[in-house]
């Protein structure tokens, strides 16, 4: 594992590649998922040093937690990571619930249906409206004081919600929709977090599929978010990652996840995988070592 990395203040330790599981078990967010594939994920993850496997709740409504449960009994627990989230009430439609109380009462579910006597970190998954996010983090310190969970995380919070949730210092970690065409928390979110020793996890760090180079520039629907002109000058970096790709003889997927790792305000980076071949190709990332005028030029194409 090279370059480990420490969770906010906590004592939690992780490698800077993790295992986003929402295609674990996620039957409610994509079709056609099997189970099997999803156990074959986590020991391909497991089995090829990747250290954080990032489940919720949400994904399958517990059933990603349960796959994870059942195959990480074959592996020593101490020597990966789990990170967990809730929020969505499956009582009131999913919407976001952080009331104290049923976030305690989540974190012994999700510790039950992953059939472990901790998790290491543990998300807010989303703020909800009404509960003062201070009163909601305070459940989190409670746990962590139980030895439930060792990281308090919180997830989807702006700036302001996260200087609320962190007005007792006791956050660690954070988890937004960052990647290298969606930047807005360079500005808005890093230097608060650095300020706080606060750790930053990116998801959709491939901005589903887009960096991956798999699509063309005849997909540009696929991607409506973009205009025509801001999809085009993507698809046209990606090209010019293609380059310093085949200079390492990697991928562009992997030469954007080693973007990542080298990026000192990320902690650790979560790509998906439906399939145990998609996670074994991830892993190569740990091995593609960017230089830094490689790093500043991907930085500069987006």
């Amino acid at each position: 594992m090279n370059n480990s990395v420490k969770i906010g203040k906590s004592e939690v330790v992780s490698g800077p590649l993790g295992l986003g599981t929402n295609k674990v078990g996620g039957h409610n967010l994509f079709d056609g998922l099997k189970d099997s594939d999803g156990e074959a994920v986590i020991k391909a993850a497991l089995n090829d040093g990747i250290t954080l496997l990032d489940t919720a709740f949400m994904y399958g409504l517990g059933k990603s937690e349960d796959i994870i449960g059942n195959v990480i009994q074959d592996f020593d627990r101490s020597k990966f990571v789990i990170a967990s989230k809730a929020a969505q009430d499956p009582n009131n439609d999913l919407k976001p619930n952080n009331d104290p109380k049923f976030l305690t009462k989540s974190i012994d579910e999700s510790l039950e249906r992953l059939q472990t006597d901790y998790i290491d970190i543990f998300y807010i998954h989303f703020p909800d409206d009404k509960t003062p996010k201070a009163e909601a983090v305070d459940a989190l310190a409670q746990a962590k004081k139980a030895g439930k969970i060792r990281a308090i995380g919180i997830s989807n919070f702006n700036l302001d919600q996260i200087k609320e949730a962190n007005q007792d210092n006791q956050v660690d970690v954070v988890e937004n929709n960052y990647s290298l065409v969606h930047r807005d928390a360079e500005s808005e979110i890093f230097p608060y977090l650095k300020a706080h020793q606060i750790s930053f996890v990116p998801y959709f760090p491939l901005a589903s599929g887009l960096l991956t180079g798999k699509y063309s520039r005849n997909d540009a629907d696929k991607f409506s978010r973009f205009s025509p002109s801001k999809f085009n000058q993507i698809m046209d970096s990606l090209d010019q990652i293609k380059t310093i790709a085949e200079n390492h003889q990697a991928t562009i997927a992997q030469t954007i996840l080693a973007w990542y790792i080298a990026n000192p305000d990320i902690s650790v980076v979560i790509p998906g995988a439906r399939l145990p071949e998609q996670v074994d190709s991830n892993a190569k990332a740990l091995d593609v070592q960017l230089s830094s005028a490689e790093f500043d030029e991907i930085n500069g194409l987006f």
